[in-house]
């Protein structure tokens, strides 16, 4: 799998930026790094894109504590989406528990969780479960 494009969900810029910087000194993007600060956001300009019939991104990087909508409110309308190219969704928390892992694995969609701030092992770990097939 080509990862062309990686969405990144987060309010926090120090995470945001951290992360970019992370993805573009590791080589592993070579096209697109979409950003957006709340579940709403990103809903509206991925659905938009749907629509357009662009792809969806490879790998969404997706955070849960948010305002206006957050990552489980992100994920339940989602998930309801008819997607020809299913993205691999990482959620990239600063703390989750039990519950919250055993509430992602009900997501086709969620491949993992992974505790902020992403390093560079994150990311190849990432790199390589997005080349197994869903």
């Amino acid at each position: 799998m080509n990862i062309d494009t990686v969405c990144i969900i987060d309010d926090d810029p120090i995470c945001v930026y951290g992360t970019k910087i992370l993805l573009n000194h590791n080589n592993f993007i070579s096209a697109n790094i979409l950003i957006y600060e709340d579940g709403a956001e990103a809903l509206i300009n991925l659905t938009s894109q749907l629509d357009k019939g662009q792809p969806m991104p490879d790998i969404i990087l997706l955070d849960l504590n948010m305002p206006v909508m957050n990552g489980w409110e992100f994920l339940d309308k989602f998930h309801e989406l008819t997607l020809a190219n299913k993205p691999r969704v990482f959620i990239v928390s600063s703390h989750f528990n039990k519950t919250e892992i055993e509430k992602g694995k009900s997501y086709s969609l969620v491949r993992d969780f992974i505790s902020k701030p992403l390093i560079a092992k994150n990311l190849n770990d990432i790199i390589a479960m997005s080349k197994i097939a869903v």
